[in-house]
């Protein structure tokens, strides 16, 4: 039997979707996403909103006939970390999951805490840290605090990030607002990590500024309270009785600004960073906005004039434009320079010129602006017709002539430190500026169709397109294999899923062939099998090597011929596959009749030959480092390879009946029963025993070396 349901978009769109009532409510999804013409990445609400569980059919889900629903596309945010010439990347995909990549020392890696990245809502950078916020308010960290950052251990305070609301950063140091108004800092102490100082006075606070080394938080009653370097805005003793009716904060590198409810301002932090406006307080009535560069403050009054104070070398000083300076809409800044939109389109400048503070060889050509972006050391203008106009550092943006023709129609503009990346009308993109910043992105360019938006690090951008996947430029020259996709980027269309190994990936096409690209010797190289990867289905990896199940059930191999690269010896068998699991050096693949067949390291789980009788009605494996664990049809479990790695499991073998579920940590397994006991086996060392019942955890706290005091009290 058949129902129709109706899904609509939050735009209005909608479509009437028929499906079966034993399909899946995954399947009912595709359906609509396929009849609405939208990306993947989306979920299926209830009018309840609540989402429903792909993996349930369409009767256990209770949809019945005319049910109304929602799909919610979501969007692919990403966020980047910038120190010196690192940095790395956080994407939020739509489906809650985070992908990251670059430099590892900047969040770029983030396998040690990707399990406890599900459903994320939002990221905040730090210098060199990433926070995620997930869907039931706790938040996640990294890099581990093995690395130089500051900000991506939250251990000590990870039972207080509960319902967690929004995060700020400084240069090294995380604050975040719980739903109670209260406030929970980490990271650098010197840079704001430690709040103790003010925590009584952490309440009912509504927003958090920060500059490179002190927080600024607006309570509910619009007082301010401050932390972090004394000597960066971090002490607001000065000026804490003038701090009423606060409305906005905005911060320069060592100072904060504060507009009060009366339009007028107060000023703290390093004096020559914008913390003293003493010379232009009687002159700060009336304030609209406050814009700043790295040690400058410009204020836009109610009457369209500017007041500029702090470093005059950052554009604290805008006497010599001043006159000029009526009618302002907004302000744009780089380093030490500032961009004023007048109400007419033309364009003010000031401040240094070598960051962009002088714009007169282009000023004829600023007209009808609409408006501006700035990289470290130049602007670029978008005019009503959809031109650009740049200048500043000839050699960080401030020079588009050699791609002059080509900046028409365009809809946005993005910038890294030294460069440019403006998004056209068509959806493609135009660069400049400083090639190892971003500004050379031809080897991408192919690439570049349909782009929705782009974020930057300090060297390199990212762009989104239109279904969702990303593309960077320019390629980094980092150590690791499998980053450079461009010997078959030709060939990477349709793709349906990817597949990694330690350093190569293989990727399924939409019409069932695979393109693989990496380091050669670990499966990056599938020449020798390429004429029998065709109707694939789906693509398992060992740490070195890849199987892939055909249609017919049938199975191919490559990479390290010694780590399961090679199934020759059981090709024979290798029938009828339904799944494959992977240890690190070999595989194990379950067969329609429920039989198990093997190959790879025979120490790695590679050789089944010992239990190859009991491998019968096998449900389910798992896999540790080097070992496997089968689940068979009655609940029990068979068990094989490096006995270290959890690969013997006689000591426990009557206590395994009525398994339910199997996890592996590197080299033990644990066993969930039906009764909710756990059994464990392997390395005592990686979490094989816990015969007292309870759960003691040592080692590096980022790999569970530390449980929070409000976890456990629950593990007894």
């Amino acid at each position: 039997m058949s129902i129709s349901v109706d899904v609509h978009l939050l735009s209005g769109k909608r479509a009437a979707v028929e499906v079966e009532a034993d399909a899946s409510v995954e399947s009912l999804k595709r359906r609509a996403q396929s009849a609405l013409a939208v990306p993947r990445r989306a979920r299926l609400l209830k009018p309840s909103g609540e989402v429903l569980d792909g993996a349930q059919t369409i009767a256990e889900a209770k949809l019945m006939n005319g049910d109304v629903l929602t799909l919610h596309v979501k969007q692919v945010h990403i966020k980047a970390t910038k120190q010196g010439g690192s940095a790395a990347f956080s994407a939020v995909l739509g489906d809650g999951s985070v992908v990251t990549w670059g430099d590892a020392d900047c969040g770029g890696k983030s396998r040690a805490v990707q399990k406890k990245l599900p459903d994320v809502q939002q990221t905040q950078a730090s210098v060199s840290a990433f926070a995620a916020i997930l869907g039931d308010g706790s938040v996640v960290t990294w890099p581990h605090p093995d690395y130089w950052s500051y900000g991506g251990d939250s251990s000590a305070v990870q039972d207080q990030l509960t319902n967690v609301l929004q995060i700020q950063a400084s240069c090294f140091a995380f604050a975040a607002i719980l739903g109670d108004g209260s406030v929970v800092t980490w990271g650098s102490p010197e840079d704001g990590g430690d709040s103790s100082a003010v925590q009584d006075q952490l309440t009912n606070v509504q927003q958090i500024q920060a500059s490179h080394a002190a927080f600024a938080a607006i309570l509910g009653g619009g007082s301010v309270v401050t932390w972090g370097d004394v000597d960066r805005g971090g002490d607001s003793s000065a000026a804490q009785d003038q701090l009423t009716n606060v409305q906005q904060i905005q911060a320069s590198a060592d100072a904060f600004a504060a507009i009060l409810g009366d339009g007028s301002v107060v000023t703290w932090g390093r004096a020559n960073g914008g913390g003293d406006s003493s010379v232009v307080q009687e002159q700060l009535r009336d304030v609209q906005q406050i814009q700043a560069s790295y040690q400058a403050f410009a204020a836009i009054l109610g009457d369209g004039s500017v007041v500029t104070w702090g470093d005059a070398d950052s554009g604290g000083d805008s006497s010599a434009v001043e006159e000029q300076l009526r009618d302002v809409q907004q302000i744009q800044a780089s380093v030490n320079a500032f961009a004023a939109i007048l109400g007419d389109g033309s364009v003010v400048t000031w401040g240094d010129a070598r960051f962009g503070g002088d714009s007169s060889a282009v000023q004829n050509q600023l007209r009808d602006v609409q408006q501006i972006q700035a990289s470290e050391y130049a602007f670029a203008a978008i005019l009503g017709d959809g031109s650009v106009v740049t200048w500043g550092h000839t050699n960080c943006g401030g020079d588009s002539s050699a791609v002059q023709e080509q900046l028409r129609d365009v809809q946005q503009i993005q910038a890294s430190y030294r460069a440019f990346a403006a998004i056209r009308g068509d959806g493609s993109v135009v660069t400049w500026g400083d090639a190892e910043s971003g500004g050379d992105s031809s080897a991408a360019q192919d690439q570049l169709t349909n782009v929705q938006q782009i974020q930057a690090s300090a060297g390199a951008f990212a762009a989104i397109l239109g279904d969702g996947s990303v593309v960077t430029w320019p390629h980094p020259d980092y150590w690791s294999y499998g980053g450079d996709s461009s010997a078959v980027q030709d060939q990477l269309t349709n793709v349906l899923q990817i597949q990694a190994s330690c350093f190569a990936f293989a990727a399924i096409l939409g019409d069932g062939s695979v393109v693989t690209w990496g380091s050669p010797e670990d499966g990056g190289d599938s020449s020798a099998v390429q004429d029998q990867l065709t109707n694939v289905q789906q693509i398992q990896a060992s740490h070195a090597a890849f199987a892939a199940i055909l249609g017919g059930g049938s199975v191919v191999t490559w990479g390290d011929v010694d780590r399961g690269g090679d199934s020759s010896a059981a090709q024979d068998q290798l029938t009828n596959v339904q799944q494959i699991q992977a240890s690190a050096d070999a595989f194990a693949a379950i067969l329609g009749d429920g039989s198990v067949v093997t190959w790879g390291r025979a120490n790695g789980g590679g050789d089944s030959s010992v239990v190859q009788e009991q491998l019968r009605d096998v449900q389910q494996i798992q896999a540790s480092y080097q070992a496997f664990a089968a689940i068979l049809g009655d609940g029990s479990v068979v068990t094989w390879g490096d006995a270290d790695s959890g690969g013997d499991s006689s000591a426990v073998e009557e206590q395994l009946r009525d398994v339910q579920q199997i996890q592996a940590s590197v080299n033990a397994f644990a066993a969930i029963l039906g009764d909710g006991s756990v059994v464990t086996w392997g390395d005592a060392r990686f979490g094989g025993d816990s015969s007292d019942g309870s759960v003691v955890t040592w080692g590096d706290a980022d790999c569970g070396g530390d449980i929070p005091d409000n976890l456990q009290r629950h593990i007894r």
